[in-house]
C-alpha cells in the first residue's frame, strides 16, 4: 500500500479532523500535507489496520499544530523584543523620510513595510521571497543603523 492509497482511504477523516483543530482552511490543509510527508518515512504505517493509521495521522497533525503554535509564540515574542518606535522619533513624515534616506533602499523598504504598513516578518518575507528569519535579521541591522544615526544628531 502506498501513501496515495492511504490518503484516498482516509482523506475525509483527515481533513475533518484538521479543520476541527486548525484556525482556518489553509492551516488545516497544511496539517494534512505535513502528516502525509511524514508518513512517507513511516513504512510500517502501511501495514497497520485502518483505525491505527487514522490515529497515527491524527496524532501527527495534533503534534504539528502544537509545534507550530509554540514556534509562532516564540517568533511573536522575539519580534516584540526589538520593536522600534520609528514613528515616535520623528515629528512629521518628512523627518521620517529624511531619516530613512540614510539607509540603503532595501533596509528602508523593510522598515516602511514593518512599521508603517504593519506587515509581519513572514508577510514581508513572502513578498520578497526571503525567509522570515532573514527579514528579521535585516530589520535588526536597519534598526541599529537608525539608532546610530539618531544618536549622532
Amino acid at each position: 500500500m502506498e501513501t496515495s492509497e492511504v490518503y484516498e482511504k482516509l482523506k475525509e477523516d483527515l481533513h475533518r479532523f484538521a479543520r476541527s483543530i486548525a484556525r482556518h482552511e489553509q492551516e488545516a490543509n497544511d496539517l494534512v500535507q505535513e502528516a502525509l510527508v511524514k508518513s512517507l518515512k513511516e513504512e510500517q504505517l502501511y501495514s497497520l489496520p485502518d483505525y491505527k493509521q487514522r490515529a497515527w495521522f491524527f496524532r501527527v497533525m495534533k503534534n504539528q499544530l502544537i509545534d507550530d503554535r509554540r514556534k509562532e509564540k516564540r517568533v511573536m515574542a522575539w519580534e516584540e523584543d526589538f520593536d522600534f518606535p520609528v514613528q515616535a522619533l520623528a515629528v512629521n513624515p518628512i523627518e521620517v523620510t529624511e531619516l530613512l534616506s540614510h539607509l540603503p533602499r532595501e533596509l528602508s523598504d523593510l522598515i516602511f513595510k514593518k512599521y508603517w504598513l504593519g506587515l509581519s516578518s513572514k508577510e514581508i518575507g513572502k513578498q520578497l521571497g526571503l525567509p522570515a528569519a532573514s527579514v528579521r535579521y535585516k530589520l535588526q541591522i536597519a534598526i541599529k543603523r537608525l539608532r546610530k544615526i539618531i544618536e549622532e544628531r
